[in-house]
């Protein structure tokens, strides 16, 4: 398949806001980030996007690492082709996990679509090219959190995946056993579990932690997620803090002074857990500091930290993004890609995310994004050859629009 030359988007009849692709080939790639397994699209999706009119074009061997060979493509309507170059060339719609390289937007052609994670404060760069080059770029992790949208939402179905593999990871690190038991010898306590945020990875945490047998307690700025982590059967621990309840249910940024009145009263509590795994996190900027160094000097030696915000910083000071350390009889462990320890679901859920994303830009067959969507509206990054996101448009110091 050879590359097309440069392009634009004809306006959409009776939709403004709207551009079409005519006889659009959806084109997956292998992921190339060192550590990523995961792939966009699963022979169960390519199924769905092949039955609503799509061409689908899939690199050889793009899900060996989700153990997805290229026959299962195949035989759900997708065809295999080995050159790299010649895909991100197609003038379609590119579907990926990470976002592009430099190198790989210049090889696409002005006038097609891309749909992955693009994290516009981390890769201003790429934001850049894309626009240069007329792509029109949708960002995963910007899909409004409405319900709606639910179906969309890669943060929230990777994070499950995430929070999952954490509290497996802390029960792996962590030199004794997570539940209780009686013996002849005495009885073994029950390791202490802090998990600090509760959305859905540090929820998904909390509940795998309890089932291993753990006692579990957790904290988040949010007072509104007390509740549910009552509900897994956890404690909720109460700081006397105000909430920091930000929108979509997310947190929102904290102050330096909120932050410093957090850790003093953590610090505390730090000295009476056995393992502790952080999940904060604020889209689109650098995870808060949580756990300092000097909070790590008062937790028990043999305990463990499991820092799932490693990718965007850490919220522990100490963190190193992949790597597990051991400082003062206190192992750190920085988990990088979390969700790709999990390549199988992982992909199933994302590609699941993407698939339902990019079948509502679909009509007849043609790829017609319509903008007067809210969903698209707040997932597209650039279009007609700018940068129309609020939040990429900050990232590059672009002036906000009225």
């Amino acid at each position: 398949m050879g590359r097309h030359p440069p392009g634009t988007f004809a306006r959409c009849a009776g939709t403004p806001a709207a551009t079409r692709l005519p006889r659009v080939e959806v084109v997956v790639v292998a992921e190339t980030l060192e550590g990523e397994r995961r792939v966009a699209a699963v022979p169960e999706t390519v199924g769905k996007l092949v039955n609503a009119g799509l061409k689908v074009a899939v690199q050889a061997g793009a899900g060996r690492y989700a153990f997805l060979p290229d026959e299962a493509y195949v035989d759900k309507g997708a065809r295999i082709l080995d050159d790299r170059v010649s895909l991100l060339g197609s003038r379609g719609v590119l579907i990926k996990v990470q976002p592009p390289t430099l190198e790989e937007v210049e090889l696409l052609p002005e006038g097609s679509a891309l749909i992955c994670m693009l994290a516009p404060s981390s890769f201003p760069d790429i934001i850049r090219a894309l626009a240069k080059r007329n792509i029109t770029s949708f960002a995963l992790e910007l899909v409004p959190r409405t319900t709606r949208a639910q179906s969309m939402d890669v943060l929230s179905s990777q994070a499950l995946v995430g929070g999952y593999r954490a509290a497996l990871s802390a029960a792996r690190l962590l030199p004794k056993f997570f539940p209780m038991f009686m013996t002849a010898a005495g009885t073994v306590r029950p390791a202490r579990v802090f998990v600090l945020g509760a959305g859905v990875a540090g929820l998904q945490a909390i509940a795998t932690a309890h089932r291993l047998g753990a006692v579990v307690d957790a904290y988040d700025v949010r007072a509104a997620a007390a509740e549910e982590v009552r509900s897994l059967g956890a404690k909720f621990l109460v700081l006397e803090l105000e909430t920091q309840e930000g929108t979509g249910g997310y947190a929102r940024a904290q102050s330096e002074d909120f932050i410093a009145k957090q850790r003093q009263l953590l610090t505390e509590h730090l000295a009476q857990v056995d393992a502790v795994i952080t999940t904060a996190a604020v889209p689109g900027r650098r995870a808060p500091i949580l756990v300092t160094a000097e909070m790590v000097k008062v937790m028990r030696p043999g305990s463990v930290i499991v820092d799932l915000a490693a990718d965007s910083g850490g919220n522990c000071e100490l963190t190193e993004a992949g790597r597990e350390i051991l400082v003062d009889g206190v192992t750190v462990y920085g988990m990088s890609q979390a969700p790709s320890e999990l390549p199988m679901h992982a992909s199933e859920l994302f590609a699941r995310n993407v698939a339902n994303l990019l079948l509502i830009m679909i009509k007849d067959g043609e790829f017609a994004p319509d903008f007067a969507d809210d969903i698209l509206v707040g997932c597209c990054v650039t279009r007609d050859g700018d940068v129309v996101h609020p939040a990429a448009r900050e990232a590059l110091g672009l002036e906000a629009r009225a």
